[in-house]
């Protein structure tokens, strides 16, 4: 480890990793509270609530599409800056929105901004990290968006609940601004981005690299449906249980990711993914079970480390799964389908929970969203004992073909 190829602290990972946290930062201080924000201030309807952050996700798939195909094409440096500057005029543009169907409107441009960029980053990051160190490089990196999906929500919430909407855009749209002069550094001192030829044969290779990345976008989608559950109705489920602290579960949920996501990427790259999704499976289940019947802000800390430890485990194995099963030209198909998958996950997951907390209650809600995690352990397990069934019988295939 001690080649000069193996690093991997060096200035450009750690400045990719700030850029990511501070991005993520910036949309998770939004995301978990414009839903409380419109039907508090705008007089949402639940159904409306659910569209604030599922109209996001959305239109975040739909930009990735194209995202993933301007950087085939060199288009990093392009994507990274206009995606910032959609994403930061939509965040100005929310203090002005007095209606609701004007705040739906700017969070699908949001969601536009923020495709593009959220593309950009963890594939540049792919690409400085080193082969043999992918899984320990990527769980660092990952820890980024873990944090800013823990920290980004408390930080926006005390805002809101505290100085108020003004305050909390201003927080919002400083972690962005923030991002272009470093985002100006890096497209200055990383080498000119690869660029496929013009004849290069990337539909027939894209077919089978969509097939390699099914299954892990599959699961990621099942990882993403619960806490879908909780950026868009935390805040709800602390006014129904009376807790005024409910943004804590947050703040604990941070302390187990960083504490878990060291380990995490070591074990990857040691074991494989099995050794992190099914305990990870497990203990997002756990978490959600004890949040639905936490009644106290002391409840909230062991449902959040639960939660925290799967999560903060299995969210980068999915991903480093997902850039090592194609190859490096592709990495931002991969980071794109894996953040795809993510926000498709929520918003299906913001509508279906939300709908049913309509007809019952948030604990209830959680109570039902262990369903995603339960389901995504079980066709996991499945598939990896199919693979190691047909292992066993090609080697013994093998052995019989010898004698």
């Amino acid at each position: 480890m001690s080649n000069s190829t193996e690093r991997l602290w060096t200035k450009s990972f750690i400045t990719l990793t700030l850029c990511n946290l501070l991005l993520f930062t910036g949309l998770q201080m939004t995301l978990s509270t414009l839903p409380a924000y419109a039907e508090g201030t705008l007089h949402a309807t639940s159904v409306q609530v659910s569209l604030v952050t599922s109209l996001f996700a959305l239109s975040a798939i739909a930009s990735r599409l194209f995202s993933a195909k301007a950087m085939e094409k060199g288009g990093r440096n392009l994507l990274i800056f206009l995606g910032l500057s959609v994403s930061l005029a939509a965040v100005a543009g929310y203090y002005f929105a007095g209606s609701i169907a004007a705040l739906l409107l700017l969070r699908m441009l949001f969601g536009v901004g923020f495709g593009m960029a959220s593309t950009a980053f963890p594939t540049m990051a792919s690409d400085v990290i080193p082969v043999r160190r992918m899984g320990e490089g990527m769980g660092y990196f990952g820890l980024s968006t873990s944090l800013a999906m823990s920290a980004g929500p408390l930080i926006g919430l005390s805002l809101l609940q505290g100085p108020g909407f003004g305050s909390l855009l201003l927080g919002a749209g400083a972690a962005l601004a923030i991002i272009f002069p470093l985002g100006y550094r890096l497209a200055k001192t990383l080498p000119p981005q690869h660029k496929e030829p013009a004849g290069a044969p990337v539909a027939a290779s894209g077919g089978g690299a969509y097939r390699r990345l099914f299954l892990p976008c599959l699961l990621n989608f099942l990882l993403s449906i619960s806490y879908g559950g909780l950026i868009g109705f935390l805040a709800l489920f602390g006014a129904e249980k009376s807790l005024p602290h409910v943004a804590y579960f947050f703040l604990f949920n941070a302390v187990s990711i960083v504490i878990i996501r060291p380990l995490s990427g070591k074990i990857y790259d040691r074991f494989g993914p099995a050794a992190l999704l099914i305990p990870g499976s497990l203990f997002i289940a756990g978490g959600l079970l004890l949040l639905s019947f936490a009644s106290t802000t002391a409840a909230l800390f062991p449902a959040a480390l639960c939660y925290g430890f799967g999560f903060g485990s299995m969210q980068p194995a999915l991903q480093t799964w997902m850039i090592q099963s194609v190859e490096p030209r592709q990495r931002g198909l991969a980071n794109g389908m894996f953040f795809n998958s993510l926000d498709l996950g929520v918003a299906i997951g913001t509508l279906l929970l939300g709908a049913i907390a309509l007809y019952t209650s948030y604990a209830v809600m959680y109570r039902y969203s262990i369903i995603a995690p339960v389901l995504l352990l079980g066709i996991y397990l499945f598939v990896y004992a199919s693979q190691r069934s047909r292992r066993r019988h090609s080697h013994a295939q093998e052995v019989i073909s010898r004698t």
